[in-house]
């Protein structure tokens, strides 16, 4: 079965690290902020905003409490101004996503700019965007921001703000019976920055298509209950900012290696702009960063995903937790494998421990974990989430080819 690409992609944000927020609560493990928390101390409006605490094409990622006391967050802080303007507000705890695609920015959390951002239209009416997911949905309108990080720009970028809508008639296609998520505590964090490889966060089919599959309506009288699915074309979707950057090749992820049984915190980096990376594997992808694997004597497709707090992949003889039941607990710390190929036919191999992740979120105040997996819900997926990334520094490179450029890549 073909999971719809935002399903997948935000699954691990939105169903996965919402859920895991309320059952480490529950369980032992964070401090039971998981489902109130503010704005994270997110600063500026009506002013420069000050700096937003990176430096040339860096920027800090920090894994920790955060925004709303979950797991495994890797979070930046970054700029965002009024268009053409010095009007501008810094956001902090914004998750790094690298394997979704455009900036989403929970609306209180630029509450300081948000009435002075334009917002983008379909046919002279306001657009929003929905995003869908197995038990919730997100719900705001799109608008343009010029976005900084430590020195890379990006002007009049489209942008989702999540939440700014309210829940009052938001069309059933978006709903679809489930609840809202459009918090900084649903969320996880104040925002998704989207630095997977694909330009858009949909594409062609979503300003071609008024299918199931494109998320964008217009709401000619500025209220939900006239929204409908409408044609967005490529230059007004919400896009991925890596692509307008001054290096705009890819991204690298780097992070410390942590203890086995977590830690309180870690701090990484992440580096618009790639090296020479003679010597790495380097393994072409889809535009959406997918690689074909085997594992467990199987096909599925794999995907490398900082937006995932765990691995997530299905094994029917793995014992789900007793308390935390989004997770894997062993007996033992079970080590598992899975050999990647890429499009060029470069191939790597992933080693993935897992532990008992009861008994590792026992500890209150441990936020960074790198040995705890869960079930995807398709045994045709491997989700290399955020634990991978511990101890690495992983590349990614952009999509580049609708221009006649590089195919996006995944290397270490």
């Amino acid at each position: 079965m073909s999971i719809p690409r935002t399903f997948k992609r935000w699954l691990g944000v939105l169903g996965l690290l919402a859920a895991t927020a309320v059952l480490v609560t529950a369980c032992g493990g964070g401090d039971g902020g998981g489902g109130s928390a503010g704005n994270g101390g997110n600063t500026g409006g009506n002013g420069s905003g000050g700096s937003d605490g990176n430096s040339g094409n860096t920027a800090v990622i920090t894994v920790g409490a955060g925004a709303a006391n979950v797991i495994n967050i890797p979070t930046i802080s970054l700029k965002v101004c009024v268009p053409g303007t010095s009007n501008c507000q810094i956001v902090n705890n914004v998750l790094v996503d690298t394997a979704s695609y455009g900036l989403r920015l929970v609306g209180s959390a630029v509450a300081g700019v948000h009435d002075s951002l334009p917002q983008v239209t379909s046919g002279g009416a306001p657009v929003a965007e929905c995003g869908k997911f197995v038990s919730s949905y997100t719900w705001g309108s799109v608008r343009t921001v010029d976005l900084s990080i430590g020195t890379e720009q990006a002007s009049s970028l489209p942008v989702q703000i999540i939440g700014d809508l309210g829940t009052t008639n938001v069309p059933s296609s978006c709903t679809n019976g489930g609840a809202s998520a459009n918090s900084t505590g649903a969320l996880g964090a104040n925002g998704i920055l989207g630095i997977g490889p694909a330009p858009y966060d949909c594409g062609t089919t979503c300003a071609t298509s008024t299918s199931t599959s494109n998320n964008y309506y217009a709401c000619p009288n500025g209220d939900n209950a006239s929204c409908t699915v409408a044609l967005v074309p490529l230059a007004q979707q919400v896009a991925n900012p890596v692509h307008r950057f001054a290096n705009s090749d890819g991204v690298s992820v780097q992070m410390p290696d942590i203890s086995s049984s977590g830690q309180g915190s870690a701090t990484g980096t992440l580096t618009f702009g790639l090296p020479n990376l003679s010597g790495k594997t380097v393994m072409t992808s889809t535009t959406t960063g997918d690689v074909s694997a085997t594992f467990q004597g199987r096909n599925v497709t794999a995907f490398f995903d900082t937006g995932s707090n765990a691995y997530f992949f299905n094994d029917s003889a793995q014992t789900v937790c007793s308390r935390n039941t989004e997770f894997y607990c062993p007996a033992t710390t079970t080590s598992y494998s899975a050999t990647l190929r890429g499009q060029n036919g470069a191939s790597g191999t992933v080693s993935m421990p897992v532990a008992n992740a009861d008994s590792l979120f026992s500890n209150p105040s441990t936020f960074a974990f790198n040995d705890i997996a869960g079930p995807f819900g398709s045994s045709s997926w491997l989700d290399i989430g955020m634990p991978h990334f511990y101890g690495k520094t992983i590349y990614f490179g952009m999509d580049k080819t609708a221009s006649g450029g590089a195919q996006p890549f995944v290397a270490f």
